[in-house]
């Protein structure tokens, strides 16, 4: 059995939900009287529900009072949510499977490390709840990414040294927590985006169990 870990983020590694966060973001935006491009979407990325909300009314050029923002917050969750909640095994990303399945296959405990407080619903939904040793999720960190405590929580939940975990990441902002928690770091995106990463690779298709073997064994 292998001594090296992994852990894998969610969003944008395993599934896809930030279409989701945008349909009920522009939503959002809509029915407030302006409109919200993808283009502007990118500044929410990494960022937590609060202050995606305050980036959302600037572009909108509205105040509002806390109260008022606490009520579009729900509203914002409560539609996202309808989204998760039909979501499909359909849903994972390409090549996810085949990664899990190799390490499964090698003895290799893996780990979710994600800023997502619905992490546990949307793998349950995609039906791979079950296949995670540990799970660390939004519910158990106080300090975002780039700070690497979600990272180091999995890594003890893990039963691991730092040093021995492998993370894969597809935010510059997780990529950056996993390098100070000095773990391996593997970006799933663009090399210009995630050049802080050992190794990127385009999408987790493109990680074959060659490189699986050499980075286990490193």
């Amino acid at each position: 059995m292998s001594n090296k870990a992994f852990i894998f983020d969610l969003d944008g590694v395993i599934v896809d939900t930030a279409k989701y966060h945008y349909l009920a973001w522009r939503n959002l935006a809509n029915s407030l009287g302006f409109d919200f491009t993808e283009e502007q979407n990118e500044h929410l990325k990494g960022v937590s529900r609060v202050k995606s909300l305050e980036i959302l009314l600037e572009i909108g050029n509205i105040n509002l009072s806390e109260g008022q923002k606490k009520a579009l917050l729900d509203e914002k969750n409560n539609e996202y949510l309808e989204y998760v909640n039909k979501m499909t095994p359909d849903e994972i990303l390409p090549g996810v499977i085949n990664v899990l399945d190799f390490l499964d296959k090698k003895g290799v405990k893996f780990a979710l490390g994600s800023a997502s407080k619905n992490a546990s619903l949307i793998l349950e939904k995609v039906d791979l709840l079950g296949r995670f040793t540990a799970l660390v999720d939004g519910n158990d960190v106080s300090k975002a990414k780039p700070d690497p405590e979600v990272f180091l929580i999995a890594a003890s939940k893990l039963k691991k040294d730092p040093e021995n975990c492998i993370v894969v990441e597809d935010a510059i902002a997780g990529i950056q927590a996993a390098n100070k928690a000095k773990m391996l770091s593997v970006g799933i995106g663009s090399r210009e985006v995630l050049n802080e990463a050992n190794y990127v690779f385009k999408d987790m298709n493109e990680i074959k169990s060659e490189f699986l073997i050499k980075i286990l064994n490193e």
